[in-house]
């Protein structure tokens, strides 16, 4: 069923005259935005925007390009669909909850999937005990683990092979079964004709995995899966060239933003030792309409040396000296749920240098007003489990004593880039997936629309971000697809799945 964004008196009045004037499309909220970022740039220029950045500005300015897709807009698209009588809101049904439910249960139980009954370690101690004092729910995170010696280093590769990974899992099973495995090659670019992928083109590599070694590899195949993650897929399908006529791909990127809070807690914490991450809450995600003010989810984060002084503010002297205390310290991350917001777009991955991909992320006002409310909710928590001292992973944050001043504090914080560290460890989009090709990149099988041969199958295919860490929702969206393409081109029957 499908529902229009005319009144009944709009599409009246186009039947009667031929026309409907006028269709708002932007906010005046948007045409201030995109006001003050032109004003913004021309400022800094010294001059009115004027010529060559006048030609096909949407190339050049973030803005620009957001204005240009107001074309696809559903205002836009109902008021063009009037006088071809098409319907441009419909669903991913086949991906319900029901029906993706069964794909999640067998990804589980093949990949170890299981409730961590060990106890936290002090790091997410911390955040469940300043959660619980102030009413926050929390929960305990599944990990895909067989063994485990909770020693902490799951990032940094397992040491002892406990962590069910697809180099023990997914890759072993697909050699067994007659898979070749190509190591060291760059997918370069996809040959096709009309509808019909023909080739892949590789660049082989040095021993070291990076340098190219001037040999070229040619593959050929009936059928083409593209899981380059949602950075390398849509750069792949950019450099070959592939049909794109409503210039979706490499759109709709999004990063989960992360904001942290580090605190120095009067006992050791040794945040480094111990899983991870294996408390959670997602109090925050709750708290306003899925399209209203981004919601965030809580963890801590993998706290290792390098890791934490990377991550941390300051230089010299100071951030020696909060190098000093690493032992005490405790660190709270907020995952921001960004891309249902609708100025929230995400990001943008282009061909750079080299053709290889660069990710645009504009962070705007709704980013912003999240990270500063998910700033404040962890520093209350912090202060709550006994913090001496919090302080915002933040250039000019002083750290705070009380959470008295660090609500101050906080809310008196400049935001903006290279002054507030943002990182990210999730990212999704790219390759849309839609059930239309004016809306996405695939359809709901990780088909491509336009090449009949071209299947993506990873992360890039999330139209929006989740509200959950991505690995269980790819990994059996990926079954699911990967056993439907199977069926196809062998002709078997799909696996039974209850």
């Amino acid at each position: 069923m499908t529902t229009r964004s005319l009144s009944p008196e709009q599409r009246a009045c186009y039947e009667r005259d031929g026309f409907v004037f006028p269709v708002p499309v932007l906010s005046p909220q948007e045409v201030r935005s995109c006001r003050s970022e032109l004003e913004a740039w021309e400022q800094e220029r010294g001059a009115p925007i004027d010529f060559p950045e006048k030609s096909k500005s949407y190339l050049l300015f973030d803005w620009a390009d957001r204005l240009v897709h107001h074309l696809f807009d559903p205002l836009v698209l109902d008021a063009a669909a009037l006088g071809a009588g098409l319907d441009w809101k419909t669903s991913l049904q086949e991906l319900s909850a029901e029906s993706m439910s069964s794909w999640f249960a067998v990804m589980e139980h093949k990949l170890w999937v299981r409730p961590w009954d060990t106890p936290p370690n002090a790091n997410n101690k911390i955040l469940a005990a300043g959660a619980e004092k102030l009413g926050i729910a929390v929960g305990s995170i599944k990990r895909n683990v067989k063994g485990c010696w909770n020693l902490g280093y799951c990032g940094m590769g397992c040491p002892t092979n406990a962590k069910q990974s697809m180099l023990l899992t997914a890759i072993p099973a697909a050699l067994s079964r007659g898979a070749t495995l190509y190591t060291r090659l760059r997918a370069e670019r996809l040959r096709f004709a009309g509808s019909q992928v023909s080739a892949l083109d590789c660049s082989a590599l040095q021993a070291d995995g990076i340098h190219l070694s001037g040999r070229q590899v040619r593959f050929r195949a009936r059928h083409f899966v593209v899981a380059g993650g949602a950075i390398g897929s849509p750069a792949l399908l950019m450099r070959s060239s592939v049909p794109d006529p409503y210039r979706l791909l490499g759109k709709r990127t999004f990063l989960h933003p992360v904001v942290i809070s580090s605190a120095l807690m009067d006992d050791r914490v040794d945040a480094y030792a111990g899983a991870p991450q294996s408390i959670y809450s997602d109090h925050f995600l709750h708290q306003a309409p899925i399209d209203g003010a981004l919601g965030f989810k809580l963890e801590t984060p993998p706290l290792h040396p390098v890791l934490y002084a990377t991550t941390l503010q300051g230089y010299g002297e100071a951030h020696a000296r909060l190098m000093r205390d690493f032992t005490k310290v405790n660190v709270v991350l907020a995952l921001l749920r960004d891309g249902f917001n609708p100025a929230s777009r995400g990001g943008r991955v282009r061909l750079g240098a080299g053709r290889l991909p660069v990710l645009d992320y504009p962070r705007g006002e709704v980013i912003w007003e999240a990270a500063r409310r998910a700033l404040l909710a962890m520093a209350e928590i912090q202060f709550a489990a006994g913090a001496r001292w919090v302080t915002p992973v933040h250039e000019t944050a002083p750290g705070y004593t009380s959470w008295a001043a660090a609500r101050k504090g906080i809310a008196e914080l400049p935001l903006k880039p290279f002054l507030c560290r943002v990182v990210s460890a999730h990212v999704m989009g790219g390759c849309g997936m839609a059930d239309a090709p004016h809306r996405g990149v695939v359809d709901h099988r990780g088909r491509h629309f336009w090449l009949d041969n071209l299947s993506v199958l990873d992360g890039s295919v999330f139209p929006t971000s989740l509200g959950v860490n991505p690995q269980l929702s790819i990994y059996g969206l990926v079954a699911r697809n990967a056993s439907l393409l199977a069926a196809e081109l062998s002709g078997r029957p799909l696996p039974a799945i209850p």
